[in-house]
């Protein structure tokens, strides 16, 4: 019975540094997500992910896995686009469960329209976890460098990164910017983040498989 499962279908993501199936160590994770941002909802809908389930059907992206959920929303709340609602396993106040994973293909066409933005507010609002993960990360093969799997950044970008980190660590956006030339960090890794989440990219850097 859905009741019966963990509040998140991602319980089971690591505790520390684990290597994806491409060989590729990611940062440490949560065990599940805690946070979603709701990308569309339906007041009176029906579960694709649980038969039978009725109700406000809210579909989301988590801000830990980045992940597609759908979740299973309290009909006396309002719900807001863009919001960024508590999913934990303790104090939900608008979110009555986590009913479970959505592939990009069954999401809303709304939702999908609103995807970017708020992936880009993800990536902006929790600025040190993605500038410590370009301040970490490493070679995937002896030819190919995580950093470049991210549009926008070619071999010299990558030199140059990697050259500057070396120095002293990256802190901000605005720092990576104005030390290395790259425009826009934040944008880039969205971008990356939105081909991860829709299957054009091989493998994943960010989001959780």
């Amino acid at each position: 019975m859905p009741d019966t499962l963990p509040t998140n279908p991602q319980d089971s993501l690591e505790k520390g540094p684990q290597s994806n199936s491409d060989g590729y160590q990611q940062l440490p994770q949560r065990k599940y997500e805690e946070y979603a941002y709701i990308l569309d909802f339906v007041p009176r809908g029906k579960s694709t992910t649980v038969r039978g389930r009725e109700g406000v059907i809210v579909q989301s992206i988590g801000e830990e896995h980045l992940t597609l959920l759908e979740l299973l929303g309290d009909q006396n709340a309002n719900f807001e686009i863009g919001e960024r609602v508590y999913i934990g396993r303790d104090g939900r106040n608008k979110v009555i469960s986590v009913l479970g994973r959505l592939d990009y293909v069954n999401i809303t066409q709304s939702a999908k329209s609103e995807l970017p933005t708020i992936v880009e507010k993800i990536v902006t609002t929790n600025e040190k976890r993605f500038v410590d993960y370009i301040n970490m990360a490493q070679a995937l093969t002896p030819r190919i460098h995580a950093l470049e799997l991210i549009p926008g950044i070619g071999k010299i970008y990558m030199m140059t990164i990697i050259k500057k980190r070396e120095v002293k660590k990256f802190v901000s956006f605005a720092d990576i910017q104005e030390r290395v030339g790259l425009r826009d960090p934040a944008k880039l890794i969205a971008k990356r983040i939105i081909d991860e989440i829709t299957g054009t990219s091989r493998m994943n850097l960010f989001v959780r498989k």
